[in-house]
């Protein structure tokens, strides 16, 4: 949580960034109604806040032949501070898992998996398995991505 009260200009500027990350600052501070070093100054504190965590490329799955999405629901195979710790970095570690949550209701955790094809979903599934006991694994696969986005809603 932030210790400042973002602004209007603040989120422009946020929601500019997440569009494009990479625009050069004076376009930046146009799009937001400053001159470059207001804007320069914002952007450098609401990174030293933590509102924005880093800039990162997004990369075309198809391109790089990775078009199999799997949504893999688990069941804990124990309860207790061990298993958990042991499961979450071992889950962390795999690198095909790009989203990873613990659950409320009847699945435990959930994973978002990206991988090229079914065979390598089979041996990810083969090294996920091997992380530790668990009660059940369940996987979806994605027919169609019908929205993606990274923007969080400002």
């Amino acid at each position: 949580m932030t210790d400042f009260a973002l602004d209007a200009i603040d989120r422009r500027i946020l929601r500019e960034l997440q569009v494009d990350a990479s625009l050069p600052i004076a376009e930046l501070a146009e799009r937001a109604g400053l001159t470059q070093t207001p804007c320069w100054k914002r952007v450098k504190r609401l990174t030293e806040a933590g509102v924005i965590e880093r800039r990162v490329a997004l990369l075309d799955r198809d391109q790089l032949d990775l078009g199999l999405v799997v949504f893999v629901q688990v069941r804990a195979g124990r309860h207790d501070e061990a298993w958990l710790s042991q499961f979450a970095r071992g889950v962390a570690a795999l690198p095909e898992v790009v989203e990873f949550y613990r659950m409320s209701g009847e699945i435990d955790y959930l994973l978002k998996v990206i991988v090229r094809d079914i065979a390598a979903y089979d041996r990810f599934y083969k090294r996920l398995i091997a992380v530790g006991s668990m009660g059940d694994v369940s996987s979806s696969f994605a027919m169609e991505q019908i929205k993606f986005t990274t923007a969080l809603p400002l």
